[in-house]
């Protein structure tokens, strides 16, 4: 049961031999997280994601929440999970033990979580934003603020949610129209409504804290007028308890394609004048504060997109070599000749290799997003800080926006695989597929990370952060290079490595022309072959390992000899998929990167330029 969401082999590859996140030991942060700690973590999160919340799955999907007199119910089955991950203290792994945090690297914890939103995506949705809101309070929060939330949402005691979206200000979150008042105490009366919140209202916990972005009465219009607020669902006593209601009402609950389990509500603030808010950070900056949170959300939604692309991996490898249907292709015209797993197909084969290279790819990535968070937390040096910063900064579209696209993709290929079983209820993989598909729109949609990329993060400090982002392939490309069985591959991705850096200069010159629509129409093309080429990276990176202790192991790069080894080690086993997968990917899906990279350069203008009535009618 345990494949059936994560390969653990791979996860102690990526964490043990790809990240090293043993070196993390020599800093005195982070001492005591040994090999035999981590993997004990790991074990103890697989335990309670196959254990507990995977049995939830589908029957909250079938359930889902439901709205009565203000109040949401979720799923019943959720209550014991939830209990469980309360007690184990899950949702504070990285934070600071003062509030009643674990501490933990990033890196480490991200493993734990690849298996709890695997087990459940909408479950786990809850405590993800709680975690983003208590991180955001702890950044920002004065120190009454921290006292009276802190260790109850870190605990899971309370829960958090984040509120921006309003039905004339979805994307544009300059257009809201919520509003903050005044008051003599200095807190401030808010009147408004949020819609599509996530969490919003449920009830697992004794309160809900909620950070709204809202204009104070007179400041000016647009995004530079937007402050942020704390609002509790309940009033906070002084002795930290929940005292009267805040006049915080869920006024509706959507019917949505997927993520049933988790509510998504309509909330309606102060419509009695009486919902009180207390400021968090400055006048007028709330935007900017209101990212902190956006940004660990945007890389916590690549991680939901991932986790449910590699539970569809595990369920369609294990189906394909359990289900027998159809002879093998070399046994001809025999009539003797037995129905094989679908496994011994070539176009399942084909299908089994595109999922496992983006998953693997994918898994590698975020892990990897993680120690530049970890990094930035042990740099001894503002110069050092800033470069594991810019380099967090670089990651989060790539990880929010690419690894979703590719998300649903890898879905698809799991309900193909199943063929007409995958499109019933029967199996899980529709499910995966459903509640996949959100990831591409929330948290910012696909459209807008690539913007983000190509507009913020391409030119940002003179372009360097991109620059010493390539520097980073660059460096694999060469381990590889002089890795035995490798070198083709390491040719293939610096060509793609120097094809980025060319396609990247020629979209920001078209951006600083009069080209700059014909460019922008190009922003999430940029965005795919920038993937691509990272994902490319990251399975060289990966198959260099592998390549050297297959030498080590077997004194040989011989298919043949490797083959014969596999059959007998697991470990041959593993690190000739490894090279093998990589080996799918640069040569059979990197090439078709090529001819984007064409595409892009050639800033054509026909999506720009089509008059509006020439789209049809």
């Amino acid at each position: 049961m345990a494949q059936l969401i994560a390969d653990r082999r791979d996860v102690d590859f990526v964490l043990h031999e790809q990240m090293k996140v043993g070196e993390l030991t020599k800093h005195e942060k982070f001492a005591e997280f040994n090999k035999k700690t981590v993997d004990m973590i790991v074990s103890e999160a697989r335990n309670l994601a196959i254990k507990e919340m995977l049995p939830t799955q589908k029957e909250s999907d079938e359930i889902g929440c439901t709205l009565e007199n203000g109040v949401v119910k979720v799923p019943e089955c959720f209550h014991r999970v939830n209990k469980l991950y309360k007690e184990g203290e899950w949702l504070a792994m990285i934070d600071d033990p003062e509030w009643g945090g674990q501490g933990m690297p990033k890196t480490v914890s991200l493993a734990a979580e690849e298996y709890f939103i695997g087990a459940n995506p909408s479950f786990m949705l809850y405590h993800g934003l709680s975690h983003g809101a208590a991180n955001l309070i702890n950044t920002l929060g004065t120190d009454e603020q921290k006292k009276a939330c802190l260790e109850k949402l870190y605990s899971g005691e309370w829960s958090g949610t984040m509120l921006l979206t309003e039905a004339a200000a979805g994307s544009d979150v300059g257009a809201l129209e919520s509003t903050a008042t005044r008051n003599a105490d200095g807190t401030f009366s808010i009147t408004g409504t949020k819609i599509f919140i996530s969490g919003g209202e449920q009830n697992m916990v004794d309160n809900i804290i909620h950070p709204v972005l809202a204009r104070i009465e007179g400041a000016p219009p647009g995004t530079p007028g937007i402050s942020l607020f704390l609002v509790p669902k309940y009033r906070i006593n002084l002795d930290g308890t929940p005292g009267e209601f805040n006049d915080v009402v869920c006024t509706g609950i959507e019917e949505k394609m997927g993520l049933h389990g988790n509510s998504t509500c309509t909330l309606t603030l102060g419509s009695k004048c009486d919902c009180i808010g207390t400021l968090i950070g400055q006048e007028n900056k709330g935007m900017r504060a209101m990212f902190l949170m956006m940004n660990e959300a945007r890389q916590l939604v690549g991680l939901q997109g991932f986790a449910v692309a590699t539970a569809s991996y595990c369920y369609a490898l294990n189906y394909a070599r359990e289900r027998i249907q159809g002879k093998h292709m070399l046994a001809g015209k025999d009539p003797n000749a037995k129905p094989v797993p679908i496994i011994e197909h070539p176009d399942v084969r084909r299908q089994l290799m595109t999922m496992r290279a983006y998953v693997d790819g994918m898994r590698s990535l975020i892990y990897y997003g993680g120690m530049a968070h970890d990094l930035e937390v042990l740099a001894e040096t503002p110069e050092e800080k800033e470069k594991y910063a810019d380099r967090s900064a670089i990651l989060t579209p790539i990880i929010k926006g690419y690894i979703t696209d590719r998300a649903l993709e890898v879905t698809s290929h799991g309900i193909q695989i199943y063929g007409g079983y995958g499109y019933t209820k029967e199996y899980p993989v529709e499910q995966l597929m459903r509640d996949a598909r959100i990831f591409q729109i929330y948290e910012g949609t696909n459209g807008i990370q690539a913007m983000d990329l190509m507009g913020r993060k391409l030119g940002m400090k003179k372009g360097q952060p991109f620059i010493d982002y390539l520097g980073e392939m660059r460096k694999t490309v060469d381990a590889a290079k002089q890795t035995e069985g490798l070198e083709t591959l390491a040719a293939r991705v610096e060509t793609a490595v120097n094809r980025l850096s060319e396609t990247a200069a020629t979209l920001a010159g078209a951006a600083a022309s009069d080209k700059v629509l014909n460019a922008y129409a190009f922003a999430h093309p940029f965005l795919d072959v920038t993937g691509d080429v990272t994902m490319a990276w990251m399975l060289l990176w990966r198959a260099e390992i592998a390549a050297k202790n297959l030498n080590k192991a077997v004194g040989s790069m011989d298919l043949a000899t490797l083959t014969e080894k596999a059959a007998k080690n697991k470990d041959v086993a593993f690190y000739l998929g490894v090279c093998k997968t990589a080996e799918f990917f640069i040569m059979n899906l990197l090439p078709a990167t090529m001819g984007k990279f064409d595409a892009i350069g050639d800033i054509n203008g026909a999506a720009v330029e089509i008059p509006d009535v020439s789209f049809g009618s």
